[in-house]
């Protein structure tokens, strides 16, 4: 059964720091990507990081303060986020791809996780 995990998420005042995690189960997937849902918000493209994880790829909000990585023994992409602004509150999800593109909109993702809450407070 394939599974995306998500973990990591929480309160943290603004300024402060997070780390989620996702661990993938059941195959091999060819990219990863970060997206969140504000409240009264779409669901927005946050980052995406490609197979075996050279390449890597953000949404303006977040260049310089967000960044994605991959452990690919453990099958597991991290999303480190540094600076955080109330703004950035939101459920993160993440989302698996099983064949390549340069396509990094929702459509294109395979499978999806959860979801995990993070809460900025100013």
């Amino acid at each position: 059964q394939v599974q995306l995990v998500e973990s990591g998420g929480g309160l943290v005042q603004a300024g402060g720091s997070l780390r989620l995690s996702c661990a993938a189960s059941g195959r091999t997937f060819i990219s990863y990507g970060w997206f969140r849902q504000a409240p009264g918000k779409e669901r927005e493209f946050v980052a995406a990081i490609t197979w075996p994880g050279r390449t890597t790829y953000y949404a303006d909000s977040v260049k310089g303060r967000f960044t994605i990585s991959r452990d690919n023994v453990q099958d597991t992409v991290y999303l480190q986020m540094n600076s955080l602004k109330p703004e950035d509150t939101a459920v993160y999800y993440c989302a698996a791809k099983t064949r390549y593109s340069n396509n990094w909109s929702e459509e294109a993702f395979d499978y999806w996780g959860q979801g995990t809450q993070v809460t900025v407070s100013s």
